[in-house]
């Protein structure tokens, strides 16, 4: 007998059973993969549901991806079809009331239909900072744009990490730390500046669990940005587990990555050089769009990122990290 099973994420299965699984990686979807599977399959369905066939309506590709983009966020298709029914309600219940409706569907009569939209498009400005640096997650609803803050305040050398941080995510960021505080020498600080300063750490979404060792660059750049006050080049997204010595080791899930720093309207992205493989996973027609850098190592990440003047700012930057020992 062979049993099938499904689950969003593979952490919360017992490691026990999950040791005698075969365990096979499904990737969401893309934005192109929706709408054609919408087009294809997902409209047909509900437009013979709700009776609209006679009426003879349909969907624009801009209103369908007006729904993925503002009203759904999943790695699957379960969520939109949800609101493509919605909108069919909506339609079925004008024509039954005998009131004047169009029968082709565009974004304004989806945003007509289902109101505000629950999910606002990035920040697509970034403006450099100090210590603000934009990294890459996977999550159970795909791809995700992270923000990794850093900043120094005045203390006795703690470190404070917040945002919902899980286990290996901390400890992520205490190697960034630990890199950064061995390179003091190399970045040009006073290595005690250490005893006079806290460390704050914070992942923005604190309602939302975030875990894994991916973030370590991000986490890495965000901290030295603060130490030395240079900005952080935000349109450049990474990803990229760090050691304590600076090499960057490989990560999973590269393709929603890079999905997601493309919905974003982020066009280059640094990951780890041994990931270069995983490049046959992104659609040919993302990764022409894409400008990737592939690194081995920490000096090869900040090289990149970090911006060579000093912000002149009262910023938790060069007067927070240089102060008197």
């Amino acid at each position: 007998m062979l049993f099938v099973t499904t689950a969003n994420t593979a952490e919360d299965i017992p490691t026990v059973l999950r040791d005698r699984m075969e365990v096979i990686e499904l990737s969401g979807y893309t934005e192109e993969e929706k709408v054609r599977i919408a087009q294809g399959f997902l409209l047909p369905r509900q437009i013979r549901n709700h009776g609209l066939r006679k009426a003879g309506v349909t969907f624009t590709d801009r209103a369908v991806r007006e729904v993925i983009r503002h009203y759904t966020r999943e790695a699957g298709v379960r969520n939109l079809e949800r609101e493509l029914a919605a909108v069919c309600r909506k339609l079925a219940r004008r024509i039954a009331a005998n009131q004047r409706t169009a029968a082709r569907v565009t974004p304004r009569r989806v945003r007509t239909a289902l109101g505000p939209a629950k999910f606002l498009p990035e920040d697509e400005s970034r403006t450099p900072e100090v210590g603000v640096a934009t990294g890459l997650a996977v999550t159970p609803v795909g791809g995700e744009v992270l923000d990794v803050e850093a900043a120094w305040i005045a203390g006795a050398g703690k470190v404070r990490l917040t945002g919902q941080l899980g286990d290996v995510m901390s400890e992520s960021a205490r190697a960034a730390l630990s890199y950064a505080r061995a390179h003091t020498g190399d970045l040009g600080m006073d290595p005690g500046m250490f005893a006079h300063r806290d460390l704050h750490v914070h992942v923005p979404a604190g309602g939302v669990p975030k875990d894994g060792p991916s973030a370590g660059i991000t986490m890495g750049a965000a901290i030295i940005s603060a130490m030395t006050g240079r900005r952080v080049r935000r349109e450049i997204a990474m990803t990229g587990e760090v050691t304590l010595r600076g090499r960057v080791l490989p990560i999973g899930g590269l393709k929603e990555k890079v999905l997601a720093a493309h919905r974003a309207g982020l066009h280059t992205v640094i990951a780890p050089a041994e990931n270069r493989p995983d490049l046959d996973d992104i659609p040919a027609r993302v990764r022409k769009q894409m400008r990737f850098v592939w690194v081995n190592d920490m000096d090869s990440v900040l090289s990149t990122v970090l911006m060579n003047e000093a912000a002149a700012t009262d910023q938790q930057g060069p007067s927070a990290a240089s102060g008197s020992a």
